[in-house]
């Protein structure tokens, strides 16, 4: 069966002079609930559109949360995350960064677990996350539903930047969130609605596009990143690998100057973002600084063939 057109009607007409499923496109349109229904049946809850990951991300902290309410934030966990938080501690909102692979500390009021975590890729204890009394959310942005349903572990809330794995073709912009609770839901619809943080019709139809061949790409991603991890494992030039044994995303040190091997790739593209079709490689030192060590390279692993791959980072490597 095809996609749906896009419709990208702004306004519909009254039905007997009452305002129907649709009737301005900020609160909702056509294109969009479709998209959200198909990743709502991925994940397992209902699933909201946002107008990208940080938008995804900045509606969930400012509609569940309060001033003077603490985030656990997974340490290590992607930058512009904390930073994020870091911008709302002028109206009250504090933050702590945690190592996810135990417990989350007590006296918060909201959990934020990613899932790997990017670029270090650890992953979370679920178990102990789901224990602690405050709602947890899982960033699931790298393992998409393919390889992890949060929900099913007790998550809460899912988030999504969607212009990764799940649109998947580095053209779309667009932001997730999955919730378990009805009521969770409607509370972060009003909100966009209210805040105009909304998708439009184009980047939702281009995840209707996404979503139809996910799992062949994800699996396919896989497959190469495990090969591929296995490899730089053994490089005399590689000095540490970080992969956490699925999806096309790992990170690894390098011996000597890292610009050299980033820029002297030929078929991985030198660019910052992930979970396209397209291989792409970046030192994360530059947008990060001294969070993650100089030597961290970032690798994206697209569709290409794995020896194409490999030969492509073997020569960077002597470089």
């Amino acid at each position: 069966m095809g996609l749906p057109p896009v419709d990208r009607s702004t306004l519909w007409p009254y039905e007997d002079g009452e305002p129907g499923e649709f009737y301005y496109q900020r609160y909702a349109h056509p294109t969009g609930a479709a998209a959200e229904k198909a990743l709502g049946e991925l994940d397992g809850g209902e699933a909201l559109l946002f107008s990208s990951g940080t938008g995804a991300a900045t509606s969930v902290v400012l509609a569940l949360l309060d001033p003077g309410d603490t985030i656990a934030v997974a340490e290590g966990c992607y930058f512009g995350t904390p930073t994020m938080f870091g911008v709302f501690e002028r109206w009250g909102l504090k933050y702590v960064e945690f190592d996810q692979t135990g417990p989350p500390p007590e006296g918060v009021q909201l959990v934020w677990l990613e899932a790997p975590s990017n670029p270090f890729l650890t992953m979370p204890d679920l178990e102990a996350a789901a224990a602690h009394r405050a709602p947890v959310l899982v960033d699931s942005t790298a393992a998409t539903p393919i390889h992890l349903r949060p929900l099913e572990h007790g998550a809460d809330l899912v988030l999504h930047s969607a212009t990764k794995y799940l649109g998947g073709h580095s053209d779309v912009l667009l932001g997730a969130v999955v919730c378990r609770e009805r009521e969770t839901a409607e509370r972060l619809r009003t909100f966009r609605y209210r805040t105009g943080i909304v998708a439009a019709p184009d980047p939702a139809w281009l995840l209707l596009r996404g979503l139809k061949t996910l799992e062949a790409r994800v699996l396919r991603q896989t497959e190469t990143a495990q090969e591929l991890a296995a490899r730089l494992g053994q490089h005399p030039r590689v000095e540490t690998v970080r992969y956490p044994g699925f999806g096309g995303l790992l990170s690894f040190d390098v011996a000597g100057d890292p610009r050299k091997v980033e820029t002297a790739t030929r078929v991985i593209v030198n660019a910052t973002s992930l979970g396209g079709v397209e291989s792409t490689m970046e030192s994360r030192h530059r947008w990060e600084g001294d969070r993650v060590p100089v030597s961290l390279l970032r690798l994206s692993v697209g569709l290409e063939d794995v020896e194409e791959l490999w030969a492509d980072l073997d020569q960077a490597l002597q470089n």
